[in-house]
């Protein structure tokens, strides 16, 4: 995933209350990573490939992970903000929910008041 779409899905996700960060995996294997507040967390598109999957890690071990979504190499933003929020984690196996859970509060954005210094003025 380009780091700066990475960076726009997780304000994306911030703005609905999901706790998502930017992870980053090497130099240029950038994703989304999704905490899920029970010792989990969701790393979405590290792999360099097209279509859009997560594994699910704990303390550095894969206990699930979220199969490629048919079609999500087409995916524009608001469909990858959809498609991550939509993950239900419960299974080994994550399967997608026919819709998102209602928003909750909003997560204030990363980065603060440097977060265009930090990044080089690269953020479109």
């Amino acid at each position: 995933m380009d780091e700066n779409r990475a960076l726009h899905v997780v304000d994306a996700l911030r703005e609905r209350g999901i706790d998502a960060h930017l992870a980053r995996e090497g130099v240029y294997r950038i994703g989304v990573r999704v905490v899920l507040h029970d010792g989990r967390e969701a790393v979405w598109d590290t792999d360099g490939t097209a279509g859009l999957e997560a594994q699910v890690m704990r303390d550095g071990v894969l206990v699930g992970y979220v199969p490629s979504i048919e079609g999500s190499e087409d995916f524009g933003h608001d469909l990858t903000v959809d498609a991550i929020a939509r993950a239900d984690y419960d299974r080994p196996v994550a399967v997608e929910r026919p819709v998102a859970p209602p928003p909750s509060t909003a997560l204030p954005r990363e980065g603060g008041l440097f977060r265009r210094f930090l990044g080089g003025f690269r953020e479109r």
